[in-house]
């Protein structure tokens, strides 16, 4: 993917299906891929039948990033994917709603480490969706599959 920061942002912003249709928006991501802000402010088509946010779209705001963090940051020559995540619902969700998302330098070097010779690497990352008040709403825990396609292994 050959996109900056800024396009990607305004395409899942404006085309994106599943962010247009819950009012998610990404607010940031950074120039070097290694930070993203997502947000979702309660409208009435993305309710659920208790006035509070639908589940599925709390779910959907942390569904893309870090795979196309990791992508963008390492290239062509790795493949990422996400593998597994399930998400905690710890209070129901009235207004507007963020999560945030960062790839340390450390994380890096983990990465680039455990898949030298094209071995699989298996990453973990929580993400945390907060309201207004700073109240975490929900927890959302992610599996990447990582790999370096590494030639003639």
């Amino acid at each position: 993917m050959n996109w900056t920061p800024s396009k990607l942002k305004w395409v899942l912003r404006l085309f994106f299906g599943p962010y247009v249709g819950a009012a998610i928006k990404v607010e940031t991501i950074s120039a070097d891929w290694k930070y993203t802000k997502v947000c979702m402010n309660k409208r009435f088509y993305n309710n659920n039948a208790f006035g509070t946010h639908f589940g599925g779209s709390l779910f959907a705001m942390t569904d893309p990033h870090y795979v196309l963090m990791l992508t963008n940051i390492l290239g062509r020559k790795y493949l990422v994917w996400d593998q597994s995540a399930n998400i905690d619902f710890i209070k129901p969700a009235k207004g507007k709603v963020t999560a945030e998302f960062t790839i340390s330098d450390e994380l890096l070097s983990e990465i680039k480490k455990n898949t030298n010779h094209g071995q699989k690497y298996l990453p973990e990352f929580d993400v945390d969706i907060i309201d207004e008040q700073g109240v975490i709403v929900a927890k959302v825990h992610k599996t990447l599959y990582i790999r370096h396609k590494k030639q003639n292994l």
